[in-house]
């Protein structure tokens, strides 16, 4: 039985889902809501052959990933800003984007990211907004020596 892959390119109200065999043979795809029932329901007549299910790491992922990992689905969160996309397989439609994530999956050159524990994500994204504004004030800072320092440098 040959194994699959599927790539699931992923947006704020749709998904599309493109499943490839390990060959590279596009076998089908399907553009859905964002509805985890009609995701597990075109998934499952190819359960027992994925070998992999890449979803793009968007900022609305957790629902996606957490609900098919509790159907035991062998999820892998891509890392987009990893990804080259300058290679020429990555084209400007969805279908396309989904069948990208699964041939990267098929070649093994799929950089993925971590999928942290569901418990951590709310101290993670905590620590991450307090970085940004720490950023943000140092930028400030900085901004305002810079206009200190020209004013007395009229002087």
């Amino acid at each position: 039985m040959k194994k699959l892959m599927a790539g699931i390119d992923l947006h704020s109200n749709n998904l599309v889902i493109g499943l490839m065999d390990e060959t590279g043979k596009r076998l089908k795809h399907k553009q859905l809501d964002c509805n985890l029932h009609q995701v597990v329901h075109f998934l499952k007549p190819f359960k027992s052959q994925l070998k992999s299910l890449a979803v793009e790491s968007t900022f609305n992922w957790y629902w996606l990933v957490d609900g098919l990992r509790a159907e035991s689905y062998p999820i892998v969160l891509a890392n987009p800003a990893q990804i080259d996309q300058s290679s020429g397989l990555k084209h400007a439609d969805d279908k396309n984007d989904a069948y990208f994530l699964a041939e990267l999956q098929r070649l093994n050159i799929l950089p993925t990211g971590y999928i942290y524990d569901p418990v951590l994500r709310p101290v993670r994204d905590l620590l991450r907004r307090r970085m940004g504004l720490v950023h943000q004030r140092t930028a400030l800072m900085l901004s305002f020596k810079s206009l200190i320092h020209a004013r007395r440098a009229r002087r």
